[in-house]
């Protein structure tokens, strides 16, 4: 799994965050109204849909190490809202599990094959706490200016896509002004919300998901078989127990506006091997054997008997092999 380039829109401070609130609010024009009461709107948006071409499937079956679980979830959600020309409710996603197993390397991917400019459409938005809302003390001014701007930039465009990363970084009580976004029945002044895509990213779960994942290998279970059934009830447990967790006391859970929790297992050293062989495939070398295995040996796994799962997932490959090459 190669390490997707990220990039979003800075808001750098608060002046910063007005700044681009008010921007998204002037772009309430006729272009918007044929947007948001037609089903010609163009924006960014250019799906490949799983299914029709190579595209995202291919993307996900080639680079996406580990992840059986991931993959055909979110393919089959993915299809049916995109398919659908009027659904009910946004997609809402929650993705979570260890560092490194590719949740914010398949939110990349689902940006650059729903926008034609990916990550930099104008219609992707990417939220960091650390960027956006650094100062706990400043929840009520954050929770203002991230209604307006969902709210803005979805009347300029109904089909956007907000990405929220480090979701258990975030200050509490942030995400409940999400919640009128999420559900099925909001459309206020003219403005469908209901095309929008919602994906949550979240460390949260990751020992719970890794545990399962240990039982299966020390019961002799191969790993395609865990179930979704098995890893969604601890999850979303894990999530409500965490006081830290973005979604504490939002309602968003209780009242089940997500669509899926998507759960990332751990990988093996065969996944990061897969890893390695694409970034230096990327990097347009040839694989060479004491490279793999120099990153492969540099390389932490727990636990520390079995010595099984990276510590990292696939998230340094990258960074590891400059130092051998």
């Amino acid at each position: 799994m190669a390490a997707a380039t990220r990039s979003c829109r800075p808001w750098g401070s608060l002046l910063g965050l007005l700044t681009l609130v008010s921007a998204a609010a002037a772009t309430w024009d006729l272009t918007s109204l044929r947007c948001n009461f037609g089903s010609f709107c163009e924006c960014d948006f250019r799906p490949d849909l799983p299914g029709e071409g190579p595209g995202l499937e291919c993307d996900l079956a080639q680079h996406l190490a580990g992840q059986h679980l991931a993959k055909a979830l979110v393919l089959k959600l993915l299809k049916a809202f995109v398919q659908d020309p009027a659904p009910n409710k946004p997609l809402v996603l929650s993705l979570h599990g260890w560092t490194g197993t590719g949740k914010s390397y398949i939110s990349s991917l689902l940006a650059q094959y729903l926008f034609r400019g990916g990550l930099r459409s104008p219609h992707v938005h990417h939220f960091s706490p650390i960027i956006h809302f650094p100062h706990p003390s400043h929840i009520e001014r954050y929770k203002k200016d991230l209604k307006s701007w969902v709210q803005g930039n979805l009347t300029a465009c109904g089909r956007s896509l907000f990405l929220f990363d480090e979701m258990d970084k975030l200050p509490p009580g942030l995400m409940e002004v999400l919640r009128p976004f999420l559900g099925p029945s909001w459309v206020v002044y003219g403005t469908n919300y209901r095309k929008a895509i919602f994906i949550f990213i979240s460390n949260t779960g990751g020992e719970q998901i890794n545990q399962v994942a240990l039982e299966a290998w020390r019961s002799r279970r191969e790993r395609e078989e865990i179930s979704l059934q098995e890893l969604e009830p601890i999850v979303s447990r894990a999530v409500l127990d965490n006081p830290h967790h973005g979604f504490w006391r939002s309602g968003i859970m209780e009242e089940r506006l997500l669509d899926a929790v998507v759960p990332f297992l751990p990988l093996q050293r065969h996944h990061v091997r897969h890893c390695v062989l694409n970034e230096l495939a990327q990097l347009g070398l040839e694989a060479q054997d004491e490279v793999v295995q120099a990153v492969l040996d540099s390389t932490t796994f727990f636990p520390e008997d079995e010595q099984l799962f990276s510590s990292n997932g696939c998230k340094t490959v990258a960074s590891r092999i400059t130092l051998f090459l």
